[in-house]
């Protein structure tokens, strides 16, 4: 037997849309000029909803030609959510023509409290609280169109909740597979390049209870068939004035959080493939990890560099110095190198080499040939130092790098000299291996070290590491206070006879630069063992807020079978009180291939300390 379905009926109203009457009228304009008549909650103007078109969980509500000051906003949060509250300075008031709303939950219809003092044409002030009914739209980004992948946007799930942390936003840098659209835009000149590593952008920011409340759609900025407009997005910094910089492949930008562009550049012609590092310095200034666009080789040949220059650009986009780190450092060490997995190369995973080293007769084979670009090699050309952090020392202007494929950090002066290198010392020519760091103990006596290896003790250097961050707060001219995160591929420049020997560690280390000593404080993840194993990107970082660190163990759990990866892995976010083992805040990001992680501060981005920014 067939049912027939009945239809379904829809009562509808006459909607009688009168001129006379602001908060009904949907018209603009007419005889008396530009006048604005769009619908409206409140006392004021009209909403906005993404303004700038890149933020979608913003709102702007407009002033509706009143002036506006004294103005707070609070998101309500969902049962058992992270309420989301901050002031808002004159300055930004008038930027965006009305209230900025950040911190909207998606697919849902978000409560939005304001108070503030409206301002009219004749002086009277008056002081209004409201609420406004907004609703946000569902996450929407970039598929590939397979059923497997419907939402292209992270689950996390809440581990650990410390009261201390209850009011934290984290900005999630993390990144996609490429869908087809853009997959077959390589720049082969020669191969390799920035588009390489053309993964589509997932950047959003959490609060404590794992809610997405603010996400990057890129669409506009970003383009995947274009050289220019492409790339991986990274190094995010929020600014002392609240906005954001980072860049990808060969742009670096800067943007509020409401999406609002303060610059959006090419990078200087003499450049080219940013990624990993864009640090916003004490002096003003950007310093950018870069590549070379021409460098002409000691055998005469010319070749584009790879991940090896330090730029470092005014805030108005000039060139003010570079570090060209092939001149500094030794682009043909290779002990680290032919220690190091081919099947997990930073980015450029391939399961078909993982576990496999290169010999020296292979880089000796390549070094003849004309193989250039983004591969593990020595020598002008490939990709020998894979610098993915640089940091400012103010207090005697040089910067401190951090070196992948040369398992270590190193300090360089404004006249391009080595101060100090933290890493094993083998392998280095004799000029460069004295400027190596001695560990000591607690009581400063010499650890013994042989082959990359300590006796006795706990410490360790970093193998295959990521972000060396000076800890500001801490450090002084003599002693330098650093973050870093011991990935821990080739460690003591081998490969353990299985795989899942291979652990990952938080680290915090002391360097006196007067004795040229360097000092382990605190680790945490060797006992965890391979489970929190992140062969490629991470982070780890002070935060003098809370005087806590944070860390993101950004690949854990990632696994190559069969020539792919299979299964995206399941980063770890986790703060902890400073000196503490135990992370007294964690969340997992689940699914998702992690780059890089950082807590937002709301207030830092509307409510400036000087309220002039």
């Amino acid at each position: 037997m067939m049912f027939r379905a009945k239809p379904v009926l829809v009562a509808c109203a006459t909607v009688v849309l009168s001129l006379a009457t602001g908060t009904a009228a949907y018209a603009a304009g007419g005889s008396s000029g530009a006048q604005v008549r769009y619908a409206k909650q409140g006392q004021i103007g009209e909403v906005v909803t993404n303004p700038y078109k890149i933020a979608p969980l913003t709102a702007i509500i407009k002033n509706g030609g009143y002036q506006l000051t004294g103005v707070t906003v609070r998101i309500v949060p969902k049962p058992n959510g992270s309420e989301i509250k901050y002031m808002v300075d004159d300055s930004e008031l008038r930027t965006h023509g009305g209230i900025p709303v950040f911190g909207l939950y998606p697919d849902y219809v978000n409560t939005v409290e304001v108070s503030y003092t409206r301002i009219s044409e004749t002086g009277e002030r008056k002081a209004i609280s409201e609420k406004y009914t907004l609703y946000a739209p569902p996450v929407n980004t970039e598929v590939n169109g397979t059923v497997s992948m419907k939402s292209t946007m992270f689950k996390t799930c809440v581990v650990k909740s410390d009261p201390k942390f209850k009011d934290r936003l984290y900005l999630v840098n993390n990144l996609l597979v490429s869908p087809p659209k853009g997959s077959r835009v390589i720049w082969n000149n020669p191969a390799g390049g920035a588009l390489e590593w053309s993964f589509y952008p997932q950047n959003a920011i959490i609060d404590a209870s794992g809610e997405v409340r603010w996400y990057l759609n890129p669409d506009s900025i970003y383009d995947m068939a274009s050289v220019y407009h492409a790339g991986v997005m990274m190094g995010f910094q929020q600014g002392k004035d609240g906005a954001l910089t980072w860049g990808y492949g060969q742009r670096y930008v800067k943007y509020d959080i409401m999406g609002r562009k303060i610059f959006n550049r090419r990078l200087p012609i003499s450049y080219n493939d940013f990624s990993h590092s864009m640090d916003q310095a004490q002096n003003g200034h950007y310093f950018l990890r870069v590549a070379s666009s021409d460098v002409k080789r000691a055998d005469g040949k010319n070749v584009r560099s790879v991940r090896d220059v330090i730029t470092e650009l005014s805030a108005d986009g000039r060139v003010v110095d570079e570090w060209r780190l092939f001149d500094i450092l030794d682009p043909y060490r290779s002990i680290v190198i032919k220690s190091l997995d081919q099947g997990a190369v930073c980015l450029n995973l391939d399961a078909n080499a993982a576990g496999k080293t290169l010999s020296a007769k292979d880089l000796a084979e390549q070094d003849k040939s004309d193989k250039w670009g983004d591969i593990t090699g020595v020598g002008i050309g490939r990709n020998w130092a894979h610098v993915n952090s640089v940091d400012y020392d103010p207090t005697d202007d040089s910067i401190i790098i951090s070196s992948r494929h040369q398992s270590a950090i190193v300090k360089i002066g404004r006249d391009k000299k080595v101060k100090w290198i933290l890493g094993a010392p083998d392998g280095w020519k004799p000029e460069l291996a004295r400027l190596t760091l001695t560990p000591v103990d607690k009581d400063g006596k010499p650890l013994k070290c042989e082959h990359g290896a300590c006796e006795n003790t706990d410490f360790d250097w970093t193998w295959t590491q990521h972000t060396a961050f000076r800890i500001d707060e801490k450090s002084d001219k003599r002693f330098i206070y650093l973050s870093v995160f011991d990935n821990g591929d080739g460690r003591h420049f081998e490969q353990p006879a299985l795989a899942d020997m291979k652990y990952s560690r938080a680290v915090i280390y002391k360097i006196d630069q007067q004795k040229r000593t360097v000092q382990q404080l605190w680790e945490y993840g060797k006992e965890l063992g391979h489970k929190w194993y992140s062969p490629v990107t991470s982070l780890v970082q002070y935060e003098a807020d809370k005087d806590s660190i944070m860390v993101y163990s950004a690949t854990p759990e990632m696994k190559l079978e069969h020539g792919k990866a299979v299964g995206a892995p399941n980063p770890y976010l986790m703060e902890f009180n400073y000196g503490s083992k135990t992370p007294a805040f964690e969340i997992r990001i689940l699914g998702s291939m992690g780059y890089q992680a950082m807590p937002f501060r709301i207030q830092k981005a509307f409510h400036h300390t000087d309220g002039n920014l």
